[in-house]
């Protein structure tokens, strides 16, 4: 039999018999591989486990540890929910099934409507097609046949015609199922993990309004019954710490119809709002970054010459007045380049950093909006860069830095980055757009730090790196940007005098690190479940006399921490001190500051601490220093030591 050699993740070596496939290898290398195998890379390509190797080739075994598996597996559990409400609705027309973040959905056309009550039976269906342990076979066909084979399904004809290649592939794990499939699937049925059907929602073919409204059955999969049980608590835990009602409960903002999608801030929430201002910009001085203010509204014509009419002019809002028309700007960029363009500029300025705190709006359709996360109005933390070619890649290199002292200081450590290239829909050649990835991609090779390519999602004017956080419930956001453009300098004209007394075009960085403000605080709101960390907290202590006998001390001891600028309230109220207590659990405020007669003799004060069970009797002055020093570093912990 001959023989040839495969190249392992490792880097190491193994011969196989040639034409082996990626199961066999699995098995070749071990055993517990090989049940654990869900999917393989094979010289970069995703594929079936069924797959034959031609070598020489370099392979990856995927297994559920990998998110590529987990995928994967998820859409093999579509197909099997697939044939479970084909099985009990056989009227039903398939549409498409992707995974997703999470889980994964089945787009149908029923017209009876799926309801909750219809999931434990589905569920059941599942379970019996999964113990069956059929196998998902592969066959592929011509675009011409694969027409001829559908034919008559509208759903399934358009999916062919647009479809890559003339090679049309379609899946069957059982006799009475099959759906057409680009995959990979995972080996048997038997391999889909643990799952659970979770809502149903109406979705239009292609997002189209003028089409049939279809039903979208969501559903859920994980590799074992354990971290699907996880899941479902994250998500119970999520309800809880909904941004919506917690901001109602703690005052921090609220909507009204008089402006739908603008939200109110209340002066809690403007507490937290400057308190971030405030740490924004003593990093942005640090990081040598001078602050702007641009017009929210601007003429037309600038915005043509941006290219956001051409590009965006869907989100925009418009204004006429002087007989001129007039745009409500959705991006801060076109007014750095006019301030920019205010005067000459030297080689010797670069690089040069500005930054805007700027105030934005972009229509939003009524349906997406969601409390702080989805807006029409919002705060972008922007931030332009002017430079010369050769200083792109430190200047890319300074924000990622920036960028990381700012997650960390809100506490988040778990976070991963995009790199996106050029969308259909762009600005500038194809030479400017391979010097811009380049560019990026060296920095980010500079810094060791992975990332993970989106083609074609990039801006419409340039590639960008974006920045994604994980927080306490492991949900990803989609924070920070970096994006290299070197399209919209040139359209505005603007030159700076370079070493050899040439004018030349500068390149021009547009970032952003925590996105919209007002997001940035829902983010914070549901991470942190309202219990924020005590420099953001709006109140920071409360004041807690046992009776009316020591609020004089109480008012004492308030004087004093406000002396020492620490956000604090007095509650001397009539109420039990038991209540008082109770209302400053329910406000989640960091500290609470119980005194009574005992610690007004010796002026202490008895601490209580968010989140713990234990007390202590502290001084007043320890107790300022402490949290002076907790503040001053941002330390997310409220223990005070001592």
């Amino acid at each position: 039999m001959y023989m040839a050699e495969v190249t392992l993740p490792d880097g190491s070596k193994l011969e196989i018999a040639n034409g082996s496939t990626a199961m066999q290898l699995a098995a070749q290398i071990g055993p517990g591989l090989a049940k654990a195998a869900l999917a393989a890379r094979i010289n970069g390509q995703l594929t079936d486990l069924a797959s034959p190797i031609s070598c020489p080739a370099v392979v990856k075994i995927i297994t559920s540890k990998d998110s590529e598996g987990l995928e994967v597996m998820r859409h093999s559990c579509a197909h099997v929910m697939a044939e479970a409400i084909c099985s009990i609705w056989p009227q039903t027309r398939l549409v498409y099934g992707p995974a997703v973040e999470n889980g994964f959905y089945y787009d149908i056309d029923l017209d009876e409507p799926i309801r909750p009550s219809d999931f434990e039976r589905i569920e059941e269906k599942m379970r019996q097609i999964a113990n069956g342990k059929s196998h998902f076979v592969r066959t592929e066909m011509s675009k011409a046949e694969a027409l001829k084979k559908l034919a008559g399904d509208k759903y399934k004809t358009d999916n062919i015609n647009r479809a890559d290649g003339d090679v049309i592939s379609f899946y069957s794990h059982s006799d009475a199922f099959e759906d057409l499939c680009r995959g990979p699937h995972v080996p048997d049925t038997g391999k889909i993990g643990s799952f659970k059907i979770m809502s149903v929602a109406g979705a239009y073919w292609h997002g189209d309004p003028t089409q049939k409204m279809l039903q979208r059955v969501y559903g859920t999969a994980w590799p074992s019954k354990k971290e699907l049980d996880e899941f479902l608590h994250r998500l119970e835990e999520a309800k809880r710490r909904d941004h919506r009602v917690l901001g109602k409960q703690l005052d921090l903002f609220s909507f009204n119809d008089a402006g739908p999608g603008f939200a109110f801030m209340h002066p809690n929430g403007m507490i937290i709002w400057n308190s971030i201002v405030e740490f924004w910009r003593s990093v942005h001085d640090k990081y040598g970054y001078r602050e702007i203010k641009t017009p929210i509204i601007l003429n037309e014509e600038l915005w043509h010459k941006s290219g956001h009419w051409d590009n965006y002019k869907e989100n925009m809002y418009f204004t006429r007045f002087d007989e001129a028309g007039y745009a409500i700007k959705p991006m801060n960029c076109p007014g750095g380049c006019l301030v920019y363009n205010n005067r000459k500029h030297s080689y010797r300025e670069f690089p040069l950093r500005v930054a805007e705190l700027g105030l934005v709006h972009r229509h939003e359709a009524s349906g997406v909006m969601h409390g702080l996360f989805r807006v029409r109005q919002f705060t972008q933390d922007d931030a332009h860069i002017f430079c010369t070619p050769d200083q792109i890649r430190a200047e890319i290199i300074g924000v990622i830095e920036l960028t990381f002292e700012l997650y960390q200081a809100f506490g988040f450590e778990d976070f991963h980055i995009e790199l996106s290239t050029k969308p259909e829909k762009h600005i500038g050649t194809d030479e400017i757009w391979e010097t811009a990835t380049k560019a990026l991609k060296d920095a980010l090779k500079d810094k060791d730090i992975d990332y993970k390519i989106n083609e074609g999602d990039g801006a419409f004017y340039g590639p960008k790196i974006d920045f994604h956080v994980r927080d306490c419930l492991k949900r990803s956001w989609q924070l920070g940007t970096i994006q290299l453009d070197f399209s919209m300098p040139e359209r505005f004209g603007l030159v700076y005098t370079d070493k050899d007394n040439t004018e030349k075009t500068p390149v021009m960085i547009h970032r952003a690190v925590l996105g919209s403000f007002e997001r940035f605080i829902g983010i914070l709101i549901e991470h942190y479940g309202g219990n924020f960390p005590l420099w953001l907290a709006p109140e920071q202590a409360r004041i807690l006399p046992i009776s009316e006998k020591t609020n004089e001390y109480a008012k004492i001891v308030e004087n004093k921490l406000k002396g020492a600028n620490l956000r604090c309230g007095c509650d001397i109220s009539d109420e039990k001190i038991g209540a008082k207590i109770a209302r400053a659990h329910a406000d989640r405020l960091p500290y609470m500051l119980v005194v009574g007669p005992k610690e007004a003799q010796v002026e202490t004060l008895n601490l209580r601490i968010r989140g713990a069970n234990e007390q202590k009797t502290i001084g007043i002055g320890e107790f300022i220093d402490a949290t002076a020093r907790k503040i001053a570093e941002k330390e997310i912990d409220l223990a005070i030591v001592g």
